[in-house]
């Protein structure tokens, strides 16, 4: 099979996506696949007749470590030198129409908000993951709450906060929150300008953070328990997996650091929890109309509170990601994995004219 993966883009999360990418490629070849590795952002070079004939050559398999911190972003942009503000390279969509489906190992920005998908469907591309209604529903935290409370879904308490927000106005939000609270951007992943404040008096720091990577924010309920993840394939749960970070709370670096979390899978948490998380997990996946996998995050209180904290639409793939050791603990292997996705995948598509 002639694939595309595609991954890279102009998010905060792009390092993390091309590990993921190289791995997933690497993975594909090694099951006798064509796969090419393409970055979103910095497109192809066009130097071939056919777009085909990308798939005939011979690619590296060479796997770079993500960095302890998100990448700069306006060095990446200025590296492009091309004089415009797209944010997909040259010849994206021809060579993408040239696979029989594209995997996206894109995060974040780039890829988990459904503008990519959306492009994708009106070109007739095939892809793997969600489409575009849930990929964007799932992105933006504050849509993705209020369909968790309209459906019995447990969550933190929240309130939204954009930029120009008094200082009158940020006092009255907090104390309807309290503290300790969580403030995070309202469409990022991966942690990314993410702060835990336990104290009236950062609050405003960690506002200021959280703008640096999205114009609306929300603050909510810091829950006080375990923290877990669940992953979903085509509607049935994978075995939890519980984190617990060495040093602070499980952020950016935290998450793609080897070393910096232990991590175990399945969690050990009693049969009637393990239940409740994998309903939810499911429940989760419906109500926020995903398609073929993704990942859900969960708190489990001190008394068995089991609450979402968000969901993945395209969870990492890289050595240390959550969802390949859920998969694994399952009994799928990484490769086994890649290939589960694009065959639920290509499901989708079956009987489309």
């Amino acid at each position: 099979m002639n694939i595309i993966v595609l991954c890279g883009g102009l998010s905060a999360e792009r390092d993390v996506s091309i590990t993921s990418g190289t791995m997933v490629a690497a993975a594909l070849r090694r099951r006798g696949h064509k796969a090419v590795l393409v970055d979103l952002f910095f497109g192809y070079p066009d130097r071939y007749n056919d777009p085909k004939e990308i798939f005939d050559t011979v690619y590296d398999d060479d796997i770079a470590a993500v960095s302890e911190n998100a990448p700069d972003l306006a060095a990446v942009k200025a590296s492009r030198g091309q004089n415009n503000n797209s944010r997909m390279g040259d010849n994206i969509i021809e060579i993408c129409r040239a696979a029989d489906i594209v995997f996206l190992a894109l995060h974040g920005e780039d890829g988990e908000d459904g503008k990519v998908q959306a492009i994708f469907d009106m070109a007739g591309i095939k892809y793997t993951g969600s489409g575009q209604l849930g990929s964007a529903i799932a992105m933006n935290k504050e849509i993705t709450k209020q369909l968790f409370l309209q459906n019995g879904i447990l969550t933190p308490e929240s309130v939204n906060i954009t930029r120009g927000t008094t200082s009158e106005q940020l006092k009255n939000l907090a104390a309807s929150i309290g503290f300790p609270c969580v403030v995070k951007p309202c469409s990022r992943g991966s942690s990314v300008g993410v702060s835990i404040v336990d104290k009236p008096e950062l609050f405003e720091a960690a506002l200021e953070f959280g703008f640096k990577y999205d114009d609306e924010l929300i603050a909510e309920q810091y829950i006080n328990g375990r923290e877990c993840s669940v992953g979903v394939i085509d509607g049935r749960a994978l075995p939890a997996i519980e984190l617990c970070p060495k040093e602070g709370f499980y952020d950016y670096k935290n998450k793609y650091q080897s070393g910096m979390t232990d991590e175990f899978c399945p969690a050990d948490f009693p049969e009637n929890i393990t239940c409740k998380l994998y309903r939810a997990a499911e429940h989760v996946f419906k109500v926020l109309k995903l398609d073929v996998y993704g990942r859900m995050d969960f708190i489990v209180d001190m008394s068995g509170g089991v609450w979402c904290l968000e969901a993945n639409t395209l969870p990492g793939l890289t050595a240390i990601s959550l969802l390949p050791q859920e998969a694994a603990a399952d009994g799928i292997p990484y490769e086994g994995l890649c290939e589960l996705i694009i065959e639920k995948s290509l499901k989708k598509y079956e009987g489309q004219i």
